[in-house]
């Protein structure tokens, strides 16, 4: 089966709660991105993938409430959350969508998941380098590439954002990143900041298409460049700076224990 797993919680620093702050007058983050996955023509099953955590109890409320698949697993271990979620669910194929991204594509969505299915890739991407948008950035994987990366991967950061392992591994996988035909990496619509919320929520109210596609929503920051300025200046990957000071301290760690 083909699933998709939206990874979500409460506890983000950069914007807390953002998974369920209203983007709209009714609608949350997170509905947005279900909405946007279920336009998808070759996902097969969608789950929401939370931590076990008593805080995250209002992603549940949520997921019950829209009557939305929901899976429970480790906070910060999200790769085993995952790994547990797809043997949990029986996926064979898994595409991982992080819940900030309410304006993901579904087209571009489906375009990865068949390149996957006519070729015998263990993961692909379409942000190794980025060419698209933030914010629609897609990764599907198997389940036996999956489970390989659950059993050894050892990092803090290999197993809070599920797939460095695979990508520090090359020789180990068979990787394929799709490039846009247009470079559209400098606009951002993924969500971790304020500004980014005032962005999407701009973007929402101006455009009445749903699904709201890549297509429009450039062809809408093109009309209106004033809109591009508002999270112009917010600071990417700084996630990934994060777990990269955590993984050192890790490393120094073990050394020291195994001097």
């Amino acid at each position: 089966m083909i699933g998709c797993i939206i990874q979500a919680r409460l506890d983000s620093t950069r914007l807390p709660n953002k998974v369920l702050t209203n983007i709209d007058n009714e609608n949350p983050v997170l509905f947005f991105v279900v909405e946007q996955l279920k336009n998808c023509e070759l996902i097969e099953d969608i789950v929401v993938a939370t931590s076990d955590e008593p805080k995250d109890d209002k992603i549940i409320d949520f997921c019950k409430k829209y009557k939305i698949k929901y899976f429970r697993g480790n906070n910060k271990n999200v790769l085993d959350r995952y790994f547990q979620c797809a043997k949990t669910f029986d996926y064979s194929i898994i595409i991982r969508i992080p819940a900030d991204k309410p304006l993901i594509d579904p087209e571009i969505v489906d375009m990865c998941i068949e390149k996957f299915l006519k070729n015998e890739y263990d993961c692909i991407t379409n942000f190794k380098p980025l060419t698209f948008p933030s914010g629609t950035e897609v990764e599907i994987f198997s389940m036996k590439t999956l489970e390989f990366t659950w059993k050894n991967a050892m990092l803090p950061s290999e197993k809070e954002h599920v797939t460095p392992y695979i990508y520090k591994n090359e020789n180990k996988f068979k990787i394929f990143n799709i490039k846009n035909t247009v470079d559209q990496s400098n606009y951002r619509w993924a969500v971790d900041y304020k500004e980014d919320l005032e962005l999407i929520r701009k973007i929402v109210s101006k455009i009445k298409n749903r699904p709201i596609l890549t297509r429009h929503i450039i062809e809408l920051l093109t009309m209106e460049k004033e809109l591009v300025n508002i999270n112009k200046d917010v600071l990417r990957n700084e996630g990934n700076i994060k777990s990269t000071k955590e993984d050192e301290i890790f490393l120094r760690k073990n050394k020291k224990e195994n001097n």
